[in-house]
């Protein structure tokens, strides 16, 4: 049983830990949604000879002549750029126009006014979900390395749970107040940032991934306190039990009684007889031989 326990408590801190890995991995990254803008080409600028396919350019490199009648050969989609974009919880950043190089801003600055506090709310429990999850795993590094009193690891046990679970529950807040901030900042967010398609990216992935490791850490926290919890339970009934029978024995001065008392000890089943064996208190045979040497010989003789 100490070997199991043992086993699900390097598992709880095992997943634990990927949680932890993947929340800070997923914070600290603005690859949380990526997508497309579709904009319009500026002018060229520059000596006509070089080639700039990123630019629109004219018929003539005098464009302060206004007598000077310009022609743009860019059509359709032509005169339009296909920028890629990634946004995360602090930043969001957009190709050039040379499409060499990115240039980002904050994400707080981009999103509507009405919706910065959600963002404020979501970076502050991001933010207690790994400082709770790194309290726990702590708690369940101490637990495991903890070879001492059975009780003390029962506690370190019961308050790692705790953070655990706590962790998880900011962990998805947060991660569902940063998916309705960018849906509605992508719906009413300014024109030179609205994406024309987008999805969610890895760093999205690894967030809620790191959310099911830790709820999956926190069940097996909790299952192995309660499968301890239960096991005690079950070794002081059966003690408290061979503790009765012992004391009515005891209490017992007839031989007559005492071999009835024997009779009614006997486990009915060999179930029971495999529990009080396992458990090392081979009381029926034991207790009752004991017993029956202790008594004075006379009585000794007239029983038999």
């Amino acid at each position: 049983m100490g070997i199991d326990r043992r086993r699900r408590a390097s598992l709880a801190l095992t997943l634990n830990f990927i949680a932890l890995l993947f929340a800070v991995s997923a914070l600290t990254t603005s690859y949380w949604c990526e997508g497309t803008r579709k904009v319009v080409k500026p002018f060229c600028t520059g000596p006509i000879t070089l080639k700039q396919p990123f630019c629109i350019r004219y018929n003539s490199s005098n464009l302060n002549d206004s007598r000077l009648v310009q022609y743009i050969w860019e059509t359709g989609e032509d005169k339009f750029l296909i920028r890629k974009f990634h946004t995360g919880i602090w930043y969001s950043c957009e190709q050039n126009v040379n499409m060499i190089g990115e240039h980002c801003r904050s994400f707080l600055n981009i999103a509507p006014s009405h919706e910065r506090g959600v963002l404020w709310l979501c970076i502050v429990a991001e933010c207690l979900y790994i400082v709770l999850l790194g309290t726990g795993g702590i708690l369940m590094s101490i637990e495991v390395c903890h070879y001492g009193n059975v009780i003390d690891g029962l506690k370190l046990n019961a308050f790692a749970a705790i953070f655990t679970v706590l962790s998880g529950l900011l962990g998805m807040v947060a991660h569902m107040m940063f998916t309705t901030a960018f849906q509605l900042t992508v719906s009413l967010g300014p024109e030179d940032w609205k994406p024309q398609t987008w999805d969610y990216s890895w760093s999205y992935i690894l967030a809620w991934s790191s959310f099911t490791s830790c709820m999956a850490s926190s069940v097996t926290t909790i299952n192995r306190y309660t499968k301890t919890i239960l096991e005690f339970k079950h070794k002081r009934r059966n003690i408290e039990k061979n503790l009765k029978i012992k004391q009515k024995l005891l209490d017992l001065d007839s031989p007559d009684q005492v071999w009835d008392m024997y009779i009614s000890s006997v486990p009915s089943t060999a179930e029971e007889l495999l529990d009080l064996s396992s458990n090392g208190r081979k009381l029926s045979n034991t207790s009752v031989f004991l017993d029956l040497n202790d008594l004075p010989d006379p009585q000794v003789e007239e029983y038999c």
